[in-house]
């Protein structure tokens, strides 16, 4: 079993540096590489530095997802594409022979919990400790005994980035969990729903499987979630680097604070018109009868549960929609559909800006800036969740240094970050 010292030793390998190249220098220049392997290493060292030399002691990664189609359709057991991306949480853990987990996140106080009770705390909702307590409750319900561990964390999915910080951390424990005590028995699609357990009931997040899935089982990835106990995921194999297009993740400078009813509502409202049908999601429901029904519908429910429900039933085949472009290489129809997908948020599902404080329209901003800049070429919609948060824009390559200058002129420094999605999902490194 290695110690700290020695995975730092691993990366001065040629062999340990080809191990990080596919999920930090995918854009294939050395000055990548440098940089991934020198924070692979101060996450080591500070490991060190709290916790000793660590026997035992593997690097694990939860990376970041982006959303690429079906936008809040996950929810209502529908379909979705989406991709994990070289933005992610680094860790160093090793076992620590105590029934407690001690993570120090960097930036944060060291964090607790003692695996002897894995209750739920409603004090601890909205917490990190819900979501390592919720990981390691539904790892103990499926009969694994758990044993602490020590990890430093580091993370460069920043929180409401809309990458999906949490599924991240989820997706994170989950994997140092099952490597240590589970033998690597849990795959990356059960792991996905461990994570989101933890999200829906420990931490009080009303949220679908979709960003777990993202994060845990790596690269461009189509889910249909039909029968959420049974996901099917369906891999894009589409090389992204050869698309003449950059992706963009754009800061509008906004957060989530305050947003848990805004989400709420859209799975709320979009579960009244299923209820109208006798149903509990709409994948279930006839697009025909919904149709069929307007009237009926818009006195029931209200007009914006109607317009999100038409959002639904459009933005769930466009998710397979944009897949079949993809694998057909054709990226041209990919970007249209990306674009009507951005409209069709904007305009029925209405998730560009909480109508509890609409004088602050940062998502709305930037999407009318974006939508300005790039004049008709490329493509630009709400990312993830929405209300506040960030964008997602296909770039062309001509068109990125302009891009990201004029975003970055009006919303702040470092706020435009491009990135590239990553092959691997969650797992060990080293």
């Amino acid at each position: 079993m290695a110690t700290w010292k020695q995975l730092s030793q691993q990366l001065d390998s040629p062999e340990g540096q080809k191990k990080l190249a596919p999920l930090y220098a995918l854009d294939g220049t050395q000055e990548s590489l440098e940089k991934g392997v020198k924070r692979a290493k101060h996450v080591l060292e500070q490991f060190g530095t709290l916790f000793g030399d660590g026997e035992g002691a593997c690097l694990y990664t939860g990376p970041g997802r982006t959303e690429i189609g079906g936008n809040h359709t996950d929810h209502q057991h529908g379909r979705v594409l989406c991709a994990s991306v070289d933005l992610d949480m680094l860790a160093c853990a090793a076992p620590n022979g105590m029934k407690k987990v001690r993570i120090h996140s960097e930036g944060y106080p060291t964090l607790e919990v003692d695996l002897t009770d894995c209750a739920m705390r409603k004090s601890e909702k909205n917490t990190s400790a819900a979501l390592v307590r919720g990981v390691a409750a539904r790892l103990q319900e499926f009969g694994y005994e758990l044993e602490g561990f020590d990890a430093y964390v580091t993370s460069s999915v920043l929180s409401g980035s809309g990458l999906s910080s949490s599924a991240a951390y989820e997706i994170l424990v989950g994997n140092i969990f099952n490597h240590l005590n589970c033998k690597d028995e849990i795959d990356p699609v059960t792991l996905a729903k461990v994570g989101q357990y933890a999200e829906n009931v420990y931490f009080g997040k009303p949220c679908g499987l979709m960003d777990q899935m993202g994060s845990s089982v790596g690269g461009a990835v189509f889910i249909d979630f039909a029968d959420p106990s049974a996901p099917i995921v369906e891999p894009v194999n589409y090389d992204f680097s050869k698309s003449g297009h950059a992706l963009c993740i754009v800061d509008t400078g906004s957060c989530h604070a305050d947003l848990t009813d805004d989400y709420a509502h859209i799975t709320q409202e979009m579960g009244a018109v299923a209820t109208f049908f006798g149903q509990d999601v709409l994948r279930n429901v006839s697009k025909e009868a919904f149709y069929a029904q307007l009237s009926e519908l818009r006195e029931e429910c209200g007009d914006r549960a109607v317009l999100r429900a038409m959002h639904f039933f459009a933005d769930d085949e466009r998710a397979k929609q944009e897949k079949e472009a993809l694998k057909q290489g054709d990226f041209a129809q990919f970007l249209k559909l990306i674009n009507a997908s951005g409209r069709s948020s904007a305009l029925l599902l209405q998730n560009i800006f909480s109508v509890s404080n609409p004088t602050h329209q940062a998502v709305s901003f930037a999407l009318a800036l974006g939508e300005e800049i790039l004049d008709g070429r490329g493509a630009i919609r709400v990312h993830g969740g929405g209300f506040a948060g960030t964008i997602q824009a296909f770039v062309p390559l001509d068109l990125l240094n302009v891009f990201q200058d004029r975003m970055e002129s009006v919303l702040g420094e470092g706020k435009c970050h491009i990135l590239h999605i990553r092959p691997m999902g969650g797992g060990v490194i080293l």
